[in-house]
């Protein structure tokens, strides 16, 4: 863990300017509805639209400084991808994706724009993943896992590090939970930086792989439903660098249902006329649904996407 807070203290500075600063805005409708002051981390205004251009550029640089630069390849449901596709270009690095054919695809189309070399999977995630990360090693080239890589995690914790300068005082993060890159990184930052604030895990209840991976002390099989939140669907790998993590700065987990999500997002449209895809209505259905338990207290819910198509979103928020 010391050495993993090292990593995100440098990365912090590295990846500028490439990644900005997102703002932390305090929402009056939410902290007027949920009865506590809720700050809202907007990584849904990253240039690819998500928290994973940070975790990309952290990684693609980590393999330029070690003088890896033969070519790099990647498996992604749609964000990570996008990601690794813009940090490439703008680090001079090669980049091939792998997609799930079930990937959404307004996420599918902008990967391809950026004109990577794409792709697709007639299989589920997990697949995608393993092909990727096979053909990597056949053709000698690195492969970067969209959360099973501590120089991901590295990345994705610096949002860790501008929540400690934005608001110091927090008494919990919500944060939704796929592969578990995302909580690692800025849960590892809290513990050490800030431990009274507490690290609360959203998961929507139709795919809550690593809950069932921490409740077991290791990664087991989970039968899948379909969700909105598709950014946090899929298998984890039975190696995963994040389980350990996860055990160790998660303070508290919550589930949430496809209604739930819905209605997140819908919450989200109305107060701030922001459209999210479903990973970031789950942070915020965590906190509706635990709202009460922080009555008065002072939480920021990480907006950790926006890449969904209209149609998606207006099935999911109910909209005639």
């Amino acid at each position: 863990m010391t050495a993993l807070i090292e990593s995100i203290v440098r990365a912090h500075a590295d990846i500028r300017p490439q990644v900005p600063v997102s703002p932390l805005l305090r929402s009056g409708p939410l902290s007027e509805a949920l009865g506590c002051e809720v700050l809202l981390k907007c990584e849904h205004l990253q240039p690819t639209g998500s928290f994973k251009i940070r975790g990309a550029t952290s990684s693609i640089q980590a393999l330029l400084r070690q003088g890896r630069s033969a070519g790099i390849t990647t498996a992604s449901s749609g964000n990570h991808g996008q990601a690794i596709a813009r940090a490439g270009a703008a680090l001079n690095v090669k980049t091939t994706v792998y997609v799930s054919a079930s990937a959404a695809r307004p996420k599918v189309e902008a990967i391809r724009a950026l004109g990577v070399e794409l792709v697709v999977v007639d299989g589920p995630p997990l697949e995608a993943e393993l092909l990727a990360r096979r053909h990597a090693q056949e053709q000698g080239k690195t492969y970067i896992s969209p959360y099973n890589d501590l120089t991901v995690m590295t990345g994705q914790g610096t949002i860790g590090m501008e929540l400690i300068e934005q608001a110091p005082d927090l008494d919990a993060v919500f944060i939704s939970v796929g592969g578990g890159g995302l909580i690692g990184g800025v849960g590892t930052v809290l513990k050490h930086m800030s431990p009274r604030t507490r690290v609360v895990g959203v998961w929507p209840e139709n795919s809550p792989c690593m809950l069932r991976a921490i409740e077991a002390g290791k990664v087991v099989d989970v039968e899948e439903q379909d969700t909105i939140s598709d950014g946090t669907a899929g298998a984890i790998e039975p190696n995963t660098v994040t389980l350990p993590v996860c055990q160790a700065v998660i303070d508290e987990t919550v589930t949430v249902t496809e209604a739930q999500i819905g209605v997140a997002m819908r919450r989200l449209a109305e107060a701030e006329h922001w459209i999210v895809e479903g990973s970031a209505g789950v942070a915020l259905a965590g906190l509706a649904k635990r709202a009460d338990a922080y009555a008065g207290r002072k939480v920021a819910v990480v907006l950790c996407g926006r890449n969904i198509a209209l149609e998606k979103f207006l099935g999911a928020i109910g909209a005639d």
